[in-house]
């Protein structure tokens, strides 16, 4: 699998005083987290094996980014 085409996880922005909290959007992150690849089906080993990044660190559970894992898997079956 060329790591180039693995998808790419989003994250909210960090919230700035300067901007009295409010949500700003969305940006990459450096991986998806270990419940939302549990959520898609798919293991730590399988994950790295298929180039997908992933972020210990994260406790964040987005629905978006389960979509984009499920939508990358029945791409994968596709073809």
């Amino acid at each position: 699998m060329v790591k180039g085409s693995a998808p790419k996880p989003l994250v909210k922005k960090p919230r700035l005083i300067l901007e009295r909290g409010i949500e700003v959007g969305l940006r990459a992150g450096k991986g998806f987290s270990l419940r939302e690849l549990a959520e898609a089906g798919i293991t730590y080993l399988e994950a790295v094996k298929l180039g997908i990044p992933v972020d210990k660190r994260r406790r964040s559970v987005h629905d978006w980014n389960i979509k984009i894992l499920k939508d990358f898997l029945a791409r994968l079956e596709k073809g």
